[in-house]
């Protein structure tokens, strides 16, 4: 019979003696923020610590970089390692007062119900440039292992919901028309098919467009998924938005046979030089969005290509300078 050890729980004391020295710190580190970030479908990327923020300061303030633009989000992170109280919370709506769109994460050892009530509240109030999470941090060891970090959600928004109500709404005053509708409701499922199939892909909320956005791992860049109902074909691709997006789609493009091989597929090469992005897209034609009869093929092929995608550009990306790239190589070379 096999034998099995057992879970021990760790103060948070024993590891972290206090909150600005040890957890704070602790937290702003890479690895830690990413776990932090799965625990509530986000991916994070560090801007600050001790951020002033009107007359307080705060912990942690990340951007959220599940985006297709280079528009990303703040998200604001406030530590304690006891139970939460009311001045931790009156300085959170300080900060979302400052901040105006901001994603706001309050880590706690243990909350009070009447402090995860005041959540869910300021979720179900405020519309959607404001998201507020709480979360339980926890410490587990077994046996003589290292203590393991464990986050709890204990309050959350309800996008789904939120973004639902907010179309119905749009579709009565007459703002969201039929596509729109079925576009927001093809992305709905195809988020909800992700999030059970998928261990990788991070969809963003779904919204009433064409497409829908997957988070890489660095600012200025992001995947999407994509659906034409006129000219049936979905695609997905991956995209730079920020000031080096040229540089760095250039330097991509010099590992395009690579980059092909590891895909098992040839993508096509967007420059777009009369626009400031760049994109990386692929097709799959003859195919229509609003077909609900082949949403599961189509939802499959979203997440095998889009997976490929993340396996051959992320590790890529995250490395990628655009000081590595020199531009009168590529006059010499026939470019620009």
């Amino acid at each position: 019979m096999t034998e099995l050890s057992r879970l021990e729980r760790v103060d948070l004391r024993d590891i972290w003696q206090t909150e600005a020295q040890d957890f704070t710190p602790w937290l702003a580190q890479e690895e830690n923020l990413a776990i932090l970030g799965e625990a509530i479908g986000i991916e994070l990327e560090l801007e600050a610590q001790e951020k002033s923020v009107g007359p307080f300061r705060a912990d942690i303030l990340c951007r959220d970089i599940s985006s297709r633009s280079d528009t990303e989000s703040m998200v604001l992170i406030e530590n304690q390692l006891e139970r939460t109280d009311h001045t931790h919370l009156g300085q959170l709506l300080t900060y979302a007062s400052g901040l105006h769109t901001v994603t706001i994460v309050w880590v706690a050892a243990k909350f009070s119900e009447e402090h995860r009530a005041a959540l869910d509240w300021l979720d179900e109030i405020t519309d959607d440039t404001f998201r507020f999470f709480g979360l339980e941090v926890e410490l587990w060891r077994i046996g003589d292992s290292p203590a393991a970090p464990k986050f709890n959600v204990i309050s959350k928004p309800n996008d789904w919901s939120r973004t639902v109500s907010k179309a119905a709404r749009k579709i009565s005053e007459g703002e969201l028309n039929p596509t729109k509708a079925n576009y927001l409701n093809y992305w709905t499922k195809f988020s909800e098919y992700v999030r059970e199939n998928s261990a990788i892909l991070r969809p963003q909320k779904p919204a009433p467009y064409h497409w829908t956005n997957i988070s890489i791992g660095r600012s200025g860049f992001g995947m999407a998924a994509l659906g034409s109902t006129r000219d049936d074909w979905i695609a997905i691709e991956l995209n730079m938005a920020d000031d080096n997006a040229k540089p760095y789609f250039y330097l991509l493009q010099d590992d395009k046979n690579d980059i092909e091989n590891e895909l098992g597929f040839e993508v096509e090469w967007l420059e777009m030089l009369d626009k400031k992005t760049s994109r990386i897209r692929f097709y799959y034609r003859g195919v229509n969005p609003m077909n609900q009869d082949n949403w599961t093929e189509q939802f499959e092929w979203f997440k095998e290509k889009l997976e490929a995608f993340d396996r051959v550009f992320r590790p890529r990306i995250q490395n990628l300078d655009a000081n590595d790239w020199d531009d009168e190589n590529r006059l010499e070379a026939g470019g620009i």
